[in-house]
């Protein structure tokens, strides 16, 4: 079974996690959500501290959604799991907190060394230069496109898939992003196969 590991953080945005999760757990995808805490946040007292299960994040529009468990617990593991994708979703201060993490840096670092897939959307596309990925087409919230232009190949498309790096731009293509993910680790088969009982509207995307 192909596994996920999306990150949170407190102000990440509801729609870009949310959405990847459920339809990546739609697909048979073993998904797993762990908690990143800002430089602010480190080492405040927290029910014994950041390293534990159960961790409720506050995300951007007030949402909370309690995370499956933390980064720093599944790093101190003595084999940390290797995941076949490693997603970063956005959020302005959420964003922040996952790009300037050290610890998701070097996550990002090694999952792409590795060949693994690596999601990033909205201005978790951030993390793809403070993670010293090397030059590729890639995209992301217009807020951050500044940040990105020069160090990238900036493409204004729903979702660009460039090797191992899958972005995308915001809320509102978190569907498209999830369903590129399906296909890539699971077959267009299997996108058929979820979408449909959705029920999409037609022509939405």
């Amino acid at each position: 079974m192909p596994s996920a590991l999306i990150l949170i953080a407190n102000g990440t945005e509801e729609m870009e996690f949310t959405i990847p999760y459920d339809t990546l757990v739609r697909a048979g995808i073993d998904c797993t959500s762990a908690f990143v805490p800002s430089e602010s946040e480190v080492g405040l007292a927290y029910a014994g501290g950041w390293g534990i299960n159960d961790v409720t994040v506050t995300c951007s529009r007030g949402v909370r959604i309690v995370a499956d468990t933390t980064l720093e617990a599944l790093l101190a593991e003595p084999t940390p799991k290797v995941y076949d994708i490693v997603i970063v979703p956005g959020g302005a201060k959420g964003a922040e907190t996952l790009s300037q993490s050290v610890q998701v840096q070097r996550l990002i670092t090694d999952q792409y060394s590795a060949g693994k897939l690596v999601g990033m959307i909205c201005a978790g596309s951030l993390a793809a230069k403070t993670s010293k990925l090397p030059s590729q087409p890639l995209t992301s919230h217009p807020s951050v496109k500044k940040d990105l232009e020069s160090s990238f190949e900036y493409k204004e498309d729903s979702v660009v898939v460039s090797g191992s790096l899958i972005t995308s731009r915001g809320p509102g293509t978190a569907f498209p992003f999830a369903f590129k993910i399906v296909e890539l680790l699971c077959g267009e088969a299997k996108v058929k196969e979820v979408r449909s009982p959705m029920i999409f509207p037609a022509g939405v995307f």
